[in-house]
Protein backbone atom coordinates (compact mmCIF):
# COMPACT_ATOMS: atom_id res chain seq x y z
CA UNK A 1 0.00 0.00 0.00
CA UNK A 2 1.39 3.38 -1.03
CA UNK A 3 1.62 6.30 1.36
CA UNK A 4 -0.85 8.10 -0.58
CA UNK A 5 -3.33 4.88 0.17
CA UNK A 6 -2.30 5.01 3.85
CA UNK A 7 -3.75 8.38 3.78
CA UNK A 8 -6.90 7.47 1.87
CA UNK A 9 -7.96 4.57 4.10
CA UNK A 10 -7.63 6.47 7.57
CA UNK A 11 -6.00 10.19 7.14
CA UNK A 12 -9.97 11.31 7.98
CA UNK A 13 -9.79 9.59 10.92
CA UNK A 14 -11.06 5.19 10.73
CA UNK A 15 -10.23 4.66 7.63
CA UNK A 16 -11.63 6.43 4.28
CA UNK A 17 -11.01 8.42 1.41
CA UNK A 18 -8.65 12.23 1.51
CA UNK A 19 -9.41 13.97 -1.99
CA UNK A 20 -5.80 12.21 -3.00
CA UNK A 21 -5.40 10.19 -5.83
CA UNK A 22 -4.21 6.54 -5.78
CA UNK A 23 -0.33 6.75 -6.42
CA UNK A 24 0.37 5.23 -9.98
CA UNK A 25 3.74 4.09 -9.92
CA UNK A 26 3.50 0.41 -11.21
CA UNK A 27 0.87 0.68 -14.04
CA UNK A 28 -1.99 -1.80 -14.80
CA UNK A 29 -1.61 -5.11 -14.61
CA UNK A 30 -3.84 -7.89 -14.97
CA UNK A 31 -3.05 -11.64 -14.02
CA UNK A 32 -5.16 -14.73 -14.70
CA UNK A 33 -5.37 -17.58 -11.56
CA UNK A 34 -5.03 -21.27 -12.74
CA UNK A 35 -5.86 -24.47 -12.64
CA UNK A 36 -9.74 -23.81 -11.86
CA UNK A 37 -12.74 -24.96 -13.52
CA UNK A 38 -14.23 -22.97 -16.48
CA UNK A 39 -16.11 -20.15 -14.84
CA UNK A 40 -14.36 -17.00 -15.01
CA UNK A 41 -14.27 -14.48 -12.36
CA UNK A 42 -12.42 -11.17 -12.11
CA UNK A 43 -11.00 -9.60 -9.23
CA UNK A 44 -10.13 -6.04 -8.79
CA UNK A 45 -7.57 -4.80 -6.36
CA UNK A 46 -6.54 -1.07 -5.55
CA UNK A 47 -2.47 -0.85 -6.27
CA UNK A 48 -0.33 -1.45 -3.40
CA UNK A 49 3.17 -0.22 -3.67
CA UNK A 50 4.45 -3.00 -0.82
CA UNK A 51 6.71 -5.26 -3.05
CA UNK A 52 5.48 -8.84 -3.42
CA UNK A 53 2.20 -7.79 -3.15
CA UNK A 54 0.71 -8.27 -6.64
CA UNK A 55 2.73 -11.48 -7.12
CA UNK A 56 0.73 -12.70 -3.34
CA UNK A 57 -2.37 -12.06 -4.54
CA UNK A 58 -2.10 -13.67 -7.94
CA UNK A 59 -0.89 -16.35 -6.55
CA UNK A 60 -3.81 -16.88 -3.85
CA UNK A 61 -6.21 -16.46 -7.30
CA UNK A 62 -4.58 -19.16 -9.05
CA UNK A 63 -4.39 -21.61 -5.64
CA UNK A 64 -8.21 -21.51 -6.28
CA UNK A 65 -9.90 -24.67 -7.98
CA UNK A 66 -13.35 -23.71 -8.44
CA UNK A 67 -12.75 -21.11 -10.75
CA UNK A 68 -10.05 -19.14 -12.90
CA UNK A 69 -9.59 -15.75 -11.33
CA UNK A 70 -8.62 -13.46 -13.28
CA UNK A 71 -6.26 -10.51 -10.92
CA UNK A 72 -6.58 -6.70 -12.49
CA UNK A 73 -4.62 -4.06 -10.44
CA UNK A 74 -6.03 -0.58 -10.73
CA UNK A 75 -3.98 2.07 -10.49
CA UNK A 76 -5.64 5.59 -10.53
CA UNK A 77 -8.60 6.89 -8.58
CA UNK A 78 -9.63 3.69 -7.37
CA UNK A 79 -13.15 4.31 -5.77
CA UNK A 80 -14.21 6.29 -8.81
CA UNK A 81 -13.41 3.23 -11.20
CA UNK A 82 -15.46 1.20 -9.13
CA UNK A 83 -18.18 3.31 -8.65
CA UNK A 84 -18.17 3.75 -12.08
CA UNK A 85 -17.76 0.05 -13.12
CA UNK A 86 -20.18 -1.74 -10.40
CA UNK A 87 -23.20 0.08 -12.71
CA UNK A 88 -22.34 -1.74 -15.99
CA UNK A 89 -22.28 -5.36 -16.79
CA UNK A 90 -18.41 -5.35 -17.26
CA UNK A 91 -17.65 -4.43 -13.72
CA UNK A 92 -15.74 -6.98 -11.37
CA UNK A 93 -16.86 -9.55 -9.91
CA UNK A 94 -14.66 -9.65 -6.48
CA UNK A 95 -13.48 -6.01 -5.49
CA UNK A 96 -11.88 -4.30 -2.72
CA UNK A 97 -13.79 -1.60 -0.86
CA UNK A 98 -13.29 1.24 1.33
CA UNK A 99 -15.89 3.74 0.76
CA UNK A 100 -18.52 4.83 0.20
CA UNK A 101 -19.97 1.57 0.77
CA UNK A 102 -23.54 2.59 1.89
CA UNK A 103 -23.88 4.46 -1.21
CA UNK A 104 -23.40 0.96 -3.38
CA UNK A 105 -25.28 -1.34 -0.59
CA UNK A 106 -28.46 1.34 -0.84
CA UNK A 107 -27.81 1.15 -4.84
CA UNK A 108 -27.92 -2.45 -4.65
CA UNK A 109 -24.39 -2.92 -6.38
CA UNK A 110 -22.91 -5.01 -3.86
CA UNK A 111 -23.92 -8.52 -2.47
CA UNK A 112 -24.83 -9.46 1.01
CA UNK A 113 -22.01 -11.62 2.40
CA UNK A 114 -24.10 -12.51 5.81
CA UNK A 115 -23.97 -16.31 5.33
CA UNK A 116 -20.52 -16.65 4.98
CA UNK A 117 -19.21 -14.18 7.88
CA UNK A 118 -21.72 -14.98 10.41
CA UNK A 119 -19.99 -18.24 11.55
CA UNK A 120 -16.54 -16.54 12.29
CA UNK A 121 -18.31 -12.53 12.73
CA UNK A 122 -16.82 -12.85 16.37
CA UNK A 123 -13.21 -13.07 15.21
CA UNK A 124 -13.50 -10.07 12.91
CA UNK A 125 -11.72 -7.01 14.44
CA UNK A 126 -15.33 -5.40 15.43
CA UNK A 127 -14.05 -1.79 14.55
CA UNK A 128 -13.35 -2.54 11.26
CA UNK A 129 -16.28 -5.25 11.04
CA UNK A 130 -18.69 -2.37 11.90
CA UNK A 131 -18.73 -0.17 8.69
CA UNK A 132 -19.03 -2.92 6.62
CA UNK A 133 -22.35 -4.10 8.32
CA UNK A 134 -26.15 -2.39 7.02
CA UNK A 135 -29.20 -3.51 8.68
CA UNK A 136 -27.75 -6.20 10.59
CA UNK A 137 -26.21 -7.59 6.84
CA UNK A 138 -22.49 -8.05 5.93
CA UNK A 139 -21.78 -6.61 3.08
CA UNK A 140 -17.92 -7.00 3.14
CA UNK A 141 -15.17 -8.90 4.55
CA UNK A 142 -12.27 -6.85 6.17
CA UNK A 143 -8.84 -8.04 4.84
CA UNK A 144 -6.63 -6.23 7.24
CA UNK A 145 -6.43 -3.54 9.45
CA UNK A 146 -4.33 -0.34 9.06
CA UNK A 147 -3.66 1.78 12.44
CA UNK A 148 -2.75 4.74 13.80
CA UNK A 149 -0.27 5.36 17.06
CA UNK A 150 1.40 8.07 18.69
CA UNK A 151 5.41 7.39 18.69
CA UNK A 152 7.72 9.04 21.17
CA UNK A 153 11.21 9.05 21.44
CA UNK A 154 11.93 7.63 25.22
CA UNK A 155 15.29 9.45 25.24
CA UNK A 156 13.83 12.65 24.49
CA UNK A 157 11.12 12.78 26.86
CA UNK A 158 13.31 11.74 29.34
CA UNK A 159 15.89 14.34 28.87
CA UNK A 160 13.02 17.13 29.25
CA UNK A 161 11.22 15.55 32.55
CA UNK A 162 7.83 14.63 30.64
CA UNK A 163 6.54 11.30 30.83
CA UNK A 164 4.27 9.89 28.22
CA UNK A 165 1.14 11.73 28.07
CA UNK A 166 -1.93 9.66 28.99
CA UNK A 167 -4.17 13.34 28.60
CA UNK A 168 -5.14 15.66 26.11
CA UNK A 169 -3.67 18.52 28.61
CA UNK A 170 -0.30 16.39 28.88
CA UNK A 171 0.21 15.90 25.47
CA UNK A 172 -0.27 19.69 25.20
CA UNK A 173 1.76 20.66 27.86
CA UNK A 174 4.76 18.03 27.19
CA UNK A 175 5.17 19.14 23.30
CA UNK A 176 5.63 22.74 24.48
CA UNK A 177 7.93 21.44 27.14
CA UNK A 178 10.01 19.41 24.33
CA UNK A 179 10.10 22.48 21.82
CA UNK A 180 13.23 24.26 21.17
CA UNK A 181 15.37 25.22 18.60
CA UNK A 182 16.41 21.94 16.72
CA UNK A 183 13.09 20.03 17.39
CA UNK A 184 9.52 20.22 17.75
CA UNK A 185 7.16 18.49 20.48
CA UNK A 186 4.96 16.71 18.08
CA UNK A 187 4.01 16.32 14.23
CA UNK A 188 0.59 15.99 12.84
CA UNK A 189 1.17 16.61 9.79
CA UNK A 190 2.10 19.41 7.83
CA UNK A 191 -0.93 21.07 7.33
CA UNK A 192 -0.56 20.77 11.42
CA UNK A 193 -2.91 17.67 11.92
CA UNK A 194 -5.89 19.14 9.77
CA UNK A 195 -5.57 15.72 7.13
CA UNK A 196 -4.78 12.94 9.41
CA UNK A 197 -6.76 13.51 13.31
CA UNK A 198 -10.86 13.65 11.38
CA UNK A 199 -12.62 12.40 14.73
CA UNK A 200 -9.95 11.02 16.85
CA UNK A 201 -10.23 13.94 19.25
CA UNK A 202 -13.97 13.90 19.07
CA UNK A 203 -13.34 10.26 20.52
CA UNK A 204 -10.56 11.21 22.57
CA UNK A 205 -13.41 13.53 24.55
CA UNK A 206 -15.87 10.08 24.59
CA UNK A 207 -18.18 11.38 21.56
CA UNK A 208 -18.21 9.78 17.88
CA UNK A 209 -18.76 10.94 14.98
CA UNK A 210 -22.16 9.08 14.71
CA UNK A 211 -23.98 7.60 17.70
CA UNK A 212 -25.40 4.18 17.92
CA UNK A 213 -28.65 5.39 17.37
CA UNK A 214 -27.99 7.08 14.11
CA UNK A 215 -27.71 10.71 15.59
CA UNK A 216 -24.60 13.36 15.60
CA UNK A 217 -22.51 12.23 17.86
CA UNK A 218 -20.52 15.19 19.17
CA UNK A 219 -23.12 17.75 19.52
CA UNK A 220 -21.55 18.53 22.99
CA UNK A 221 -19.45 20.89 24.61
CA UNK A 222 -17.30 18.60 25.17
CA UNK A 223 -16.30 18.26 21.18
CA UNK A 224 -15.49 22.13 20.46
CA UNK A 225 -12.92 22.09 24.36
CA UNK A 226 -11.12 18.78 22.58
CA UNK A 227 -10.22 21.06 19.36
CA UNK A 228 -9.43 23.80 21.12
CA UNK A 229 -6.75 21.96 22.69
CA UNK A 230 -5.41 20.68 19.36
CA UNK A 231 -5.69 24.69 18.41
CA UNK A 232 -3.54 25.31 21.38
CA UNK A 233 -0.69 23.13 20.02
CA UNK A 234 -0.81 25.10 17.02
CA UNK A 235 -0.66 28.54 18.52
CA UNK A 236 2.17 27.43 21.17
CA UNK A 237 4.33 26.64 18.06
CA UNK A 238 4.45 22.81 19.33
CA UNK A 239 3.78 21.39 15.78
CA UNK A 240 6.40 20.64 13.43
CA UNK A 241 5.00 21.97 10.38
CA UNK A 242 6.97 21.78 6.91
CA UNK A 243 8.71 18.78 7.13
CA UNK A 244 10.26 16.96 4.14
CA UNK A 245 7.50 14.20 4.07
CA UNK A 246 4.17 14.49 5.81
CA UNK A 247 2.62 12.28 8.35
CA UNK A 248 2.57 8.92 6.99
CA UNK A 249 6.44 8.78 6.44
CA UNK A 250 8.44 8.32 10.05
CA UNK A 251 11.37 10.24 8.62
CA UNK A 252 10.71 13.33 10.56
CA UNK A 253 10.47 11.35 13.75
CA UNK A 254 13.68 9.08 13.13
CA UNK A 255 15.62 12.19 12.14
CA UNK A 256 15.05 13.75 15.31
CA UNK A 257 12.88 16.47 13.68
CA UNK A 258 9.87 15.83 16.51
CA UNK A 259 9.96 14.21 19.82
CA UNK A 260 6.66 12.71 19.16
CA UNK A 261 4.55 11.50 15.89
CA UNK A 262 0.94 10.23 15.24
CA UNK A 263 1.70 7.92 12.58
CA UNK A 264 0.52 4.36 11.04
CA UNK A 265 1.95 1.06 12.22
CA UNK A 266 3.52 0.33 8.68
CA UNK A 267 5.93 3.09 9.86
CA UNK A 268 7.30 1.01 12.72
CA UNK A 269 9.81 -1.35 11.10
CA UNK A 270 11.32 1.76 10.04
CA UNK A 271 11.74 3.45 13.20
CA UNK A 272 12.73 -0.34 14.74
CA UNK A 273 15.16 -0.34 12.42
CA UNK A 274 16.38 3.52 13.50
CA UNK A 275 16.22 3.66 17.16
CA UNK A 276 16.56 0.10 17.99
CA UNK A 277 14.31 0.38 21.45
CA UNK A 278 14.51 4.23 21.89
CA UNK A 279 10.76 4.68 21.27
CA UNK A 280 7.21 3.64 22.38
CA UNK A 281 3.68 4.07 21.27
CA UNK A 282 0.65 5.10 22.73
CA UNK A 283 -2.89 5.39 21.95
CA UNK A 284 -3.87 9.55 21.24
CA UNK A 285 -4.43 10.35 24.65
CA UNK A 286 -8.38 10.64 26.18
CA UNK A 287 -9.23 13.93 26.95
CA UNK A 288 -11.79 15.11 30.07
CA UNK A 289 -13.75 13.08 32.78
CA UNK A 290 -16.02 11.18 30.07
CA UNK A 291 -12.79 10.71 27.79
CA UNK A 292 -11.07 7.16 26.32
CA UNK A 293 -7.64 6.65 24.87
CA UNK A 294 -8.68 6.53 20.65
CA UNK A 295 -6.92 5.20 17.99
CA UNK A 296 -8.34 5.56 14.20
CA UNK A 297 -8.42 1.96 12.55
CA UNK A 298 -9.39 1.57 8.66
CA UNK A 299 -9.75 -1.67 6.89
CA UNK A 300 -10.36 -2.67 3.06
CA UNK A 301 -12.34 -4.92 2.21
CA UNK A 302 -13.77 -7.42 0.19
CA UNK A 303 -17.12 -7.33 -1.71
CA UNK A 304 -18.98 -9.17 -4.60
CA UNK A 305 -21.04 -7.44 -7.21
CA UNK A 306 -24.21 -7.97 -7.09
CA UNK A 307 -24.02 -7.66 -10.97
CA UNK A 308 -22.01 -10.69 -11.24
CA UNK A 309 -23.20 -13.06 -13.96
CA UNK A 310 -21.27 -15.46 -11.10
CA UNK A 311 -22.49 -14.07 -7.90
CA UNK A 312 -22.92 -17.62 -6.28
CA UNK A 313 -19.18 -18.79 -7.71
CA UNK A 314 -17.52 -15.07 -7.12
CA UNK A 315 -19.25 -15.09 -3.50
CA UNK A 316 -17.89 -18.60 -3.01
CA UNK A 317 -14.01 -17.15 -3.97
CA UNK A 318 -14.50 -14.43 -1.50
CA UNK A 319 -15.52 -16.48 1.04
CA UNK A 320 -12.87 -18.95 0.28
CA UNK A 321 -9.87 -16.22 0.63
CA UNK A 322 -10.70 -13.92 3.23
CA UNK A 323 -12.68 -16.48 5.39
CA UNK A 324 -11.19 -20.15 4.81
CA UNK A 325 -7.92 -19.68 3.98
CA UNK A 326 -6.13 -17.97 7.31
CA UNK A 327 -2.88 -18.76 5.83
CA UNK A 328 -3.15 -15.95 3.23
CA UNK A 329 -4.69 -13.84 4.97
CA UNK A 330 -1.98 -13.78 7.42
CA UNK A 331 0.93 -13.86 4.85
CA UNK A 332 -1.19 -10.85 3.09
CA UNK A 333 -0.83 -9.12 6.23
CA UNK A 334 2.33 -9.23 7.22
CA UNK A 335 5.03 -10.17 4.33
CA UNK A 336 4.42 -7.54 2.23
CA UNK A 337 4.14 -4.67 4.88
CA UNK A 338 3.64 -3.93 8.34
CA UNK A 339 -0.66 -4.57 8.97
CA UNK A 340 -2.57 -6.35 11.59
CA UNK A 341 -4.78 -9.57 10.45
CA UNK A 342 -8.44 -8.79 10.17
CA UNK A 343 -9.04 -11.70 12.41
CA UNK A 344 -8.22 -11.36 16.38
CA UNK A 345 -7.06 -14.97 16.42
CA UNK A 346 -4.86 -14.39 13.72
CA UNK A 347 -3.17 -11.36 15.03
CA UNK A 348 -3.49 -12.64 18.00
CA UNK A 349 -0.45 -15.57 16.96
CA UNK A 350 1.40 -13.51 14.48
CA UNK A 351 5.34 -13.66 15.60
CA UNK A 352 5.98 -10.71 14.17
CA UNK A 353 2.80 -8.52 16.21
CA UNK A 354 3.96 -10.71 19.55
CA UNK A 355 5.95 -8.15 21.61
CA UNK A 356 7.34 -4.65 22.26
CA UNK A 357 5.28 -1.74 20.47
CA UNK A 358 3.87 -4.06 17.95
CA UNK A 359 2.16 -6.11 20.81
CA UNK A 360 1.36 -2.44 22.58
CA UNK A 361 -0.15 -1.29 18.77
CA UNK A 362 -1.98 -4.26 18.31
CA UNK A 363 -3.83 -3.96 21.98
CA UNK A 364 -4.49 -0.73 21.04
CA UNK A 365 -6.14 -1.16 17.90
CA UNK A 366 -8.61 -4.01 20.21
CA UNK A 367 -9.34 -2.25 23.18
CA UNK A 368 -9.54 1.58 21.76
CA UNK A 369 -9.90 1.18 17.65
CA UNK A 370 -12.77 3.28 16.12
CA UNK A 371 -13.55 3.18 12.19
CA UNK A 372 -15.44 5.94 10.14
CA UNK A 373 -19.01 4.63 10.92
CA UNK A 374 -21.19 3.66 7.79
CA UNK A 375 -23.85 6.70 8.03
CA UNK A 376 -20.54 8.96 7.85
CA UNK A 377 -20.85 10.00 4.00
CA UNK A 378 -18.25 11.86 2.44
CA UNK A 379 -19.93 15.13 2.16
CA UNK A 380 -19.96 15.01 6.30
CA UNK A 381 -16.14 14.12 6.10
CA UNK A 382 -15.64 17.27 4.25
CA UNK A 383 -17.98 19.42 6.05
CA UNK A 384 -16.07 18.49 9.21
CA UNK A 385 -12.18 18.66 7.89
CA UNK A 386 -13.14 22.18 6.85
CA UNK A 387 -14.16 23.21 10.26
CA UNK A 388 -11.12 21.71 11.68
CA UNK A 389 -8.98 23.43 9.59
CA UNK A 390 -10.76 26.95 10.24
CA UNK A 391 -10.07 25.77 14.04
CA UNK A 392 -6.50 24.67 13.81
CA UNK A 393 -4.87 27.39 11.72
CA UNK A 394 -7.04 30.28 11.46
CA UNK A 395 -7.79 30.14 14.97
CA UNK A 396 -11.87 30.09 14.56
CA UNK A 397 -14.07 29.43 16.93
CA UNK A 398 -15.21 25.65 17.90
CA UNK A 399 -18.39 25.82 19.16
CA UNK A 400 -19.46 28.04 16.12
CA UNK A 401 -17.81 26.13 13.29
CA UNK A 402 -19.11 22.42 15.11
CA UNK A 403 -22.83 24.02 14.98
CA UNK A 404 -22.17 24.33 10.92
CA UNK A 405 -21.32 20.91 10.82
CA UNK A 406 -23.73 19.07 12.84
CA UNK A 407 -26.35 21.04 11.06
CA UNK A 408 -24.48 19.34 7.74
CA UNK A 409 -24.59 15.89 9.09
CA UNK A 410 -28.41 16.23 10.08
CA UNK A 411 -29.14 17.07 6.50
CA UNK A 412 -27.09 13.95 5.35
CA UNK A 413 -28.91 11.82 8.01
CA UNK A 414 -31.78 12.87 6.63
CA UNK A 415 -31.32 12.35 3.53
CA UNK A 416 -29.68 8.86 3.84
CA UNK A 417 -33.25 8.20 5.99
CA UNK A 418 -34.70 9.51 3.05
CA UNK A 419 -33.69 6.72 0.90
CA UNK A 420 -34.43 3.95 3.05
CA UNK A 421 -38.21 4.82 3.18
CA UNK A 422 -38.06 5.35 -0.57
CA UNK A 423 -36.82 1.78 -0.72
Amino acid sequence: MTEIDRRRLLAAGGGVALAAGLATACGSNTGRGGGGSGTEISQWYHQYGEPGTERAVKRYAAAYRKANVSVQWRPGDYDRQTAAALLTDSGPDVFEVNGPLLDQIQGGQVADLTEVVEPVKDDFNQAVLAPKIWQDKIWGIPQVVDTQVLYYRKSLLKEAGVRPPETLDELVDGAKKLSDRKTKGLFLGNDGGVGVLGGTPLFAAGLSLISEDGKVGFDEPAAARALGKIRQLYADKSLLLGAPTDWSDPAAFVQGLTAMQWSGLWALPQIKKALGDDFGVLPFPKDGSGGRPSVAVGAYGSAVSARSRHKAAATAFAKWLWVDRTDFQEDFALSYGFHIPARTSLAKKAEQLREGPAADAVRFATDHGYAEPLLWTTADRTAYQDALSRIIKDGANPESELRTVVRKVNAELQRVKKKVKEK
